[in-house]
C-alpha cells in the first residue's frame, strides 16, 4: 500500500485520489479551502445555488470512466448527466442571431438558415479537418505523457499527421482558409477561450474543441457541475481515503530527490511515498516545494504564459425568461479589441466585452419562479490590472449589466440578489496566478510541450491539473489525472 498525499481538491486532485484509493493506497487530500471542488467551484446566496466553474461537459466518457474505476459495492454517490441541446444562443451587434447545437449536421442547418447558404457546407468542410486533427493528437499527445517539444514530433503516428495538426497555424488562420463570414470566424474564435488563450495566437488544432462538442454532445449534472466534485470526493472517502478541507499545505518535505510528506499550515507532518500536487505549478516550485532546484524549476514553468481570466457577475432574479437556451452569448464588435486589453502591452478591464451568459435549466439552483444568472467575461489576470483597487470590480460588475441591457437583455428590474467574482477574487479562492482560469494558456505552438510533465523533477512527485499536461478545462484535467494515476500504479 503506497501513502499517498493530494495537495488540492480540485477536480484533477479528487479524480486521483478516488482512483488511487480504489486501487488499495492510503490516500488522504489537502484542500485549504472550506469546500471541495477549486475552481469547479458553488456559490450560495439568497436561496440561489451557482456553479462558479464550468458550465458544460463535453467528452462525458471521461466521467464514466472515472466512476467506473472507484465504484464500490452499495456506493449510490452518482451523477446524472443531462445532454444539452440547443446549447446556445448567439447574438451578433447587427442582429443576427444564431442558435448552436450538439450535433453536426444541425450546427450545418443552423448556419445556412442564420448566416446564408452555403455556410453550413463550410463548417463541415472546417469539422471534417478537425476530425483529422483530432485523430492525430487524442491517443499519441493528450492520452499520454507530456511529450515534449522533440516528442511532439515523434509520437505522431505518421509523418502526414504532422500536416493534420498544423502546428505553426493559428485557430484564426484556419478559420480563415475554411470559412468566408465574419459571423462564421467570431463564432470559431471564441473556442480559444475554452483554453484561456487568444485566437490570433492559439494552434489551429484548437478547432477540435467545436468538433467534440459536435460529436459527443454537451451535457449538464443534475445540481450543478459542483456534483462532480462532491462525488469524487466521496468515491476517495468510500475507499477508506480521506478529504481534509480547510487543510492548507505549507511544505512538500523531501530528502535528497524524494519527497517524504508534507506539511501543514498548523504544522502538522504527514509522511507520505507519493505526493500529487493539484495546484499552480509555479506555487508549487515557488512556494511549497523544499528542494534546492526549486528556483530553476520555477524559472522553466514560468516560461509558459498564463491563461487569461474572468470577471463573473452571479445575479439572481424574478421572474423566469421565455425561450432562454442554457447558454446565451453577446458579442461584441471588435474581438481584436477584446483580446488586445486582456493580452496587450497595458491589459486592462476589456471596455466592450463579449457577454457570456449560463442559466440552467434546473429547479435546484433557484426558488420557484426566480432564475440563477452565471455571467461571464473575459478578463486581464490580476496583477497587470489591479482588480481590488478602489471601487474597480464594483464598477465593472455594473458595466457589464449594462452592457447586458444594451444588447437586448436588461434584467436590472427583476434582481433579486447579485454579486461578482473578479480575477483577483478567483486567485485568492483557487491559488491560480492571477485567477488564471486555465493554467497556462495555448498561445503559441510550443505551449503544449511547455507545460510542467505529470512526472515531476523527483522521485514521487506529480503534477495533475489545469497547469500540467495536457492543460485546463474539465476533460483535460479528467485526463490528466487518468495519466497521473497511471504513471503512479506503472
Amino acid at each position: 500500500m503506497t501513502r499517498v498525499a493530494v495537495v488540492g481538491a480540485g477536480v484533477g486532485g479528487l479524480a486521483c485520489g478516488a482512483r488511487l484509493a480504489a486501487r488499495g493506497h492510503d490516500v488522504q487530500v489537502f484542500e485549504q479551502a472550506d469546500v471541495v471542488g477549486g475552481k469547479l467551484g458553488i456559490h450560495e446566496q439568497d436561496g440561489f445555488r451557482f456553479d462558479t466553474g464550468p458550465s458544460l461537459l463535453t467528452w462525458p466518457q471521461l466521467v464514466h470512466d472515472v466512476l467506473d474505476h472507484t465504484a464500490t459495492d452499495g456506493d449510490d454517490a452518482s451523477l446524472e448527466l443531462q445532454q444539452v441541446d440547443p446549447i446556445a444562443h448567439y447574438r451578433y451587434p447587427d442582429g443576427t442571431t444564431l442558435t448552436a447545437h450538439a450535433n453536426r449536421e444541425r450546427m450545418r442547418r443552423a448556419f445556412d438558415t442564420s448566416l446564408g447558404l452555403g455556410t453550413g457546407a463550410a463548417w463541415a468542410r472546417l469539422m471534417e479537418r478537425a476530425e483529422r486533427m483530432w485523430d492525430a493528437i487524442e491517443q499519441p499527445i493528450l492520452s499520454q505523457p507530456q511529450p515534449g517539444v522533440a516528442g511532439l514530433a515523434n509520437q505522431a503516428r505518421r509523418l502526414t499527421d504532422l500536416g493534420k495538426i498544423a502546428p505553426h497555424r493559428t485557430l484564426r488562420s484556419i478559420g480563415q482558409q475554411y470559412l468566408h463570414h465574419p459571423h462564421q470566424q467570431q463564432f470559431l474564435e471564441r473556442y480559444a477561450t475554452y483554453t484561456g488563450s487568444d485566437p490570433r495566437r492559439a494552434p489551429a488544432v484548437l478547432a477540435t474543441i467545436p468538433w467534440l462538442e459536435q460529436t459527443t454532445g454537451a451535457w449538464y449534472v443534475a445540481g450543478g457541475l459542483h456534483r462532480i466534485a462532491e462525488v469524487l470526493a466521496d468515491r476517495i472517502t468510500a475507499h477508506g481515503g480521506q478529504v481534509h478541507t480547510s487543510a492548507r499545505v505549507d511544505t512538500i518535505a523531501t530528502t535528497g530527490d524524494a519527497v517524504t510528506g508534507v506539511t501543514l499550515a498548523d504544522g502538522t507532518r504527514i509522511a507520505a511515498d507519493v505526493v500529487i500536487a493539484n495546484n499552480e505549478a509555479r506555487s508549487l516550485y515557488g512556494r511549497v516545494l523544499e528542494h534546492p532546484n526549486a528556483p530553476r524549476w520555477r524559472k522553466e514553468v514560468e516560461r509558459a504564459e498564463p491563461s487569461l481570466s474572468g470577471f463573473v457577475v452571479l445575479l439572481g432574479l424574478d421572474g423566469r425568461t421565455p425561450d432562454l437556451s442554457h447558454h446565451t452569448v453577446l458579442f461584441n464588435a471588435d474581438f481584436d479589441a477584446e483580446f488586445d486589453a486582456i493580452f496587450g502591452r497595458e491589459p486592462q478591464p476589456v471596455p466592450d466585452p463579449t457577454i457570456y451568459v449560463s442559466v440552467p435549466d434546473d429547479p435546484t439552483t433557484a426558488p420557484d419562479g426566480s432564475e440563477a444568472w452565471f455571467v461571464l467575461v473575459n478578463a486581464a489576470r490580476q496583477g497587470p490590472v489591479d482588480w481590488d483597487a478602489d471601487d474597480t470590480a464594483a464598477r465593472y460588475a455594473e458595466h457589464v449589466i449594462d452592457l447586458m441591457a444594451k444588447r437586448g437583455l436588461d434584467v436590472r428590474h427583476r434582481i433579486r440578489t447579485s454579486t461578482w467574482i473578479s480575477p483577483a477574487d478567483l486567485a485568492r479562492r483557487t491559488g491560480a496566478l492571477g485567477g488564471a482560469i486555465y493554467g497556462t494558456s495555448s498561445n503559441g505552438w510550443r505551449a503544449a510541450a511547455m507545460r510542467p510533465a505529470n512526472r515531476g523533477p523527483i522521485d514521487g512527485l506529480y503534477l495533475v491539473g489545469g497547469s500540467a499536461h495536457p492543460g485546463g478545462g474539465l476533460p483535460l484535467v479528467l485526463k490528466s489525472a487518468e495519466i497521473t494515476t497511471g504513471l503512479i500504479d506503472a
